[in-house]
């Protein structure tokens, strides 16, 4: 189970280099070490592997065409993966978030506690994924499979996200609606903008939700609405998470 990446997209800009060794190079070497003692490899990429560009959710079978080096080292991971002689599992998501460490929700709550306007872009838009859906839809796919080798009917990829689709300011206004301790906010207003390219900052796809058909279909798993996975990883942390504290180290 591969859920290591260099996932620091802007940084990836300048340092393609380590991206490739750890998104590209590291893969093909635990597919290589995976099949040489009869092990499968589940793995994951991203969205960011598409351009953005047709203006509908994307299947698996579309044209990938990445923006910028992060989702070039991803997309050249997968195919890494693929030609090897392991059996794979490589599911693509989108616009992960937990709350346990730093992600874009819980960035949007510790920034709500801050004094001033809060600007969040509103042309960019995914299909968002609780990272415990994630994991518990991979885990329900493993458990149907009696052995490693079960997986080689199964082989490919495989979109798996959060249902349905928003911007990004509409998952900071829901985030900021549904936190249960709104009552420390500061911010003055949230405003809409547009995403800007500056030096040093890698391009986005402005709309790459994933079509997550093939996975209900081949695998029997589909993530819960957006809308509910965002519900209950604030429900679920409301006790002992504080947005204003600094997010825990780990996974999910």
């Amino acid at each position: 189970m591969n859920a290591t990446a260099y996932n620091a997209v802007d940084l990836a800009e300048s340092g393609a280099e380590a991206a490739m060794a750890v998104n590209c190079r590291a893969v093909g070497d635990l597919a290589e070490a995976a099949a040489s003692v009869g092990c499968a490899v589940v793995h994951f990429s991203t969205d960011f592997v598409f351009d953005g560009l047709q203006g509908r959710p994307y299947v698996e079978s579309d044209r990938a065409h990445p923006l910028n080096r992060y989702g070039e080292s991803k997309l050249a991971g997968e195919a890494a993966l693929l030609a090897s002689r392991a059996d794979a599992l490589v599911f693509r998501t989108s616009w992960v978030y937990s709350l346990r460490r730093k992600s874009f929700v819980s960035a949007i709550l510790a920034a709500a506690r801050r004094e001033g306007p809060l600007q969040v872009v509103a042309d960019q838009t995914g299909s968002p994924t609780f990272a415990r859906d994630l994991a518990a839809a991979v885990a329900i796919v493993l458990a149907r499979v009696s052995e490693p080798h079960a997986l080689r009917s199964l082989r490919g990829v495989y979109h798996l996200a959060g249902s349905g689709q928003c911007s990004r300011f509409d998952l900071a206004k829901a985030a900021i609606a549904m936190d249960p301790h709104k009552h420390e906010h500061r911010f003055s207003e949230l405003v809409p903008t547009q995403t800007v390219l500056r030096d040093g900052v890698a391009a986005r796809p402005t709309f790459s939700p994933l079509d997550c058909t093939k996975a209900m279909q081949v695998l029997g798993v589909s993530l819960p609405d957006w809308h509910d996975g965002l519900k209950r990883a604030l429900g679920d942390t409301a006790t002992h998470y504080h947005p204003a504290t600094p997010p825990r180290a780990g996974r999910g």
